[in-house]
């Protein structure tokens, strides 16, 4: 393993790093749309049952999250999908995906949505999922249209 690859492993939620990590997600997505168009999970959030969090590290830094959130049967959504900024664009969001839809593969699950934001700034994350597979949808569980929003699934 190169010391440039993620170890990636599920969430220590005592991790003081992680809540940091976490409140600096919200933090950067603050000014990218209104509230009430911002669907990122707090840490509490990420605890619920039905909810599966990984940590991308680095020589021991967080440099990542990806979380897969239980919706209905066999479709989950993909939440908190964050690469530490200075190392955006290193692969560590593509070692995420690829870990998340392996996990999923394996438990049986069928369909992965998500919703991410429709500015400029979401436009790498767009293009990432895109790469991977997934294609623009209608919203979906409790999801509203909304201006602020793009959709995506794929089958897993």
């Amino acid at each position: 393993m190169s010391a440039l690859t993620p170890t990636i492993a599920r969430a220590d939620f005592d991790d003081p790093a992680l809540r940091s990590f976490l409140q600096a997600h919200l933090d950067d997505l603050a000014p990218t749309a209104p509230a009430e168009s911002r669907h990122a999970l707090d840490l509490e959030a990420l605890r619920r049952p039905g909810v599966r969090l990984w940590t991308a590290r680095i020589g021991g830094a967080l440099v990542g999250t990806a979380a897969l959130a239980a919706l209905d049967g066999a479709h989950e959504e993909l939440k908190s999908m964050r690469t530490e900024p200075a190392r955006r664009g290193s692969g560590i969001a593509t070692a995420l995906l690829r870990h998340v839809l392996s996990d999923a593969h394996r438990r049986g699950v069928e369909r992965i949505s998500l919703e991410t934001g429709s500015a400029a700034f979401f436009a790498p994350a767009r293009a990432l999922y895109a790469k991977h597979g997934f294609s623009p949808c209608e919203p979906f569980g409790s999801y509203r249209p909304d201006p602020h929003s793009t959709f995506m699934t794929r089958l897993v």
